[in-house]
């Protein structure tokens, strides 16, 4: 699983400086840090494996749907002839 580098420190002074006090800031900042660890995040390489998986198994279903297609002419021709 990937990881994200917070800032905590930097987010609790922002907080500060909106208004929070001290302790909602740190509870909030603990709170976010929490919740943003426990999140999965793909990476680019899990995008790109997943598209490869994806661009694999549509060309065996154009393939599979070519071959039937293929199968179904023969045996209409075949009836006429």
């Amino acid at each position: 699983m990937a990881t994200i580098a917070f800032d905590t420190h930097k987010f609790v002074r922002k907080l500060e400086s909106a208004g929070f006090t001290p302790q909602q800031a740190e509870a909030v900042a603990e709170a976010f840090k929490d919740a943003s660890s426990e999140a999965e995040v793909a990476t680019k390489l899990d995008i790109e494996r997943l598209d490869m998986k994806l661009t694999g198994e549509i060309n065996l279903m154009k393939w599979m749907i070519g071959a039937l297609i293929g199968l179904s002419i023969a045996i209409f021709v075949k009836q006429f002839f």
